[in-house]
């Protein structure tokens, strides 16, 4: 078995299609389908079910494809280990971020990182707060940064930043000319919410709940995947409110399209994930000193 094969396995088993990974590899979709061929004559186990025309994991498969991302992720590692011991500081830094941080929080102090570091790339991919630790967890991540304190004792998480949660509302809105808000007003309002898993939807149910909401009882209008289409959901339609981070909201504040809801909430934590036991490269130890400089 080597290396190869696992990538172009994993890239099948994530994409379910032979066409798009061999797409994506850079290979034709008959070598694609030979390597998976070859994999599964060699070892006497089916990995995939040909359904038609379609091609899907089946429970080997997918068992399979949990133990082939860690190899490749300690492969990777070792790469880097001996990229910076042949010459200190060079190669990519993968990082994961939940949505809000991604978009917004992270970006500029990327740009501050390349400045100072910019023979290391960094290769930055969005998510929710759960599926960002499963990446760190699983090798796909080197850094991980999440909206909410997560529970895996195989993780090394730190306070990396925060910002401010705020109901966002139209100035059309009920709520816009209030002076306060009672917690039978907030049950009884019509929200936009993000899916479940995502730190901001976890973190503002969290703060309602200390304002005497029910939160299990709420009424959610919309489930978005997005901070954005939050955002464009309240602003098509004047009775919704959503709680959102104020980096979203900020220059739609400024322009009067939106206003906050006199409800006042705490400041939340962003936290850093690593994994205790992986190998921790100088390009993540460079950003975490940047992320850290920028602490107030």
């Amino acid at each position: 078995m080597t290396l190869e094969q696992l990538r172009i396995f994993v890239a099948v088993a994530e994409r379910q299609h032979l066409t798009q990974a061999a797409d994506v590899l850079a290979l034709t979709p008959s070598a694609v389908s030979a390597s998976i061929r070859a994999l599964e004559e060699r070892y006497g186990t089916p990995l995939f079910d040909r359904v038609g025309r379609r091609i899907e994991t089946n429970a080997a498969g997918r068992l399979f494809l949990v133990e082939a991302r860690a190899t490749l992720a300690s492969a990777a590692a070792a790469e880097r280990a001996l990229a910076e011991l042949a010459d200190g500081e060079r190669g990519t830094l993968r990082v994961q971020a939940s949505q809000t941080i991604a978009s917004y929080w992270l970006p500029p102090l990327l740009v501050a990182f390349r400045a100072r570091h910019p023979r290391i790339d960094i290769e930055l991919e969005a998510g929710n707060s759960h599926s960002v630790a499963r990446a760190v967890l699983e090798g796909e991540a080197e850094l991980g940064l999440v909206e909410g304190l997560v529970e895996a004792p195989d993780l090394r998480i730190n306070q990396a930043g925060s910002d401010r949660i705020v109901v966002a509302v139209t100035p059309q809105h009920p709520w816009a000319q209030k002076k306060r808000l009672s917690a039978a007003e907030l049950q009884k309002g019509e929200w936009v919410m993000r899916e479940q898993g995502s730190g901001t939807r976890s973190a503002f149910e969290a703060m309602l709940a200390e304002h005497g909401v029910q939160t299990p009882q709420l009424h959610v209008a919309l489930t978005l995947p997005s901070n954005e289409a939050m955002r464009s959901a309240v602003l098509a339609n004047g009775g919704y409110a959503a709680g959102v981070s104020e980096l979203v909201v900020a220059p739609y504040l400024d322009a009067g399209l939106l206003v906050r809801a006199p409800v006042k909430l705490p400041p939340r934590d962003f936290y850093l994930l690593r994994h205790r036991a992986r190998y921790r490269s100088k390009a993540a130890r460079a950003l975490e000193e940047v992320l850290a400089s920028a602490q107030p």
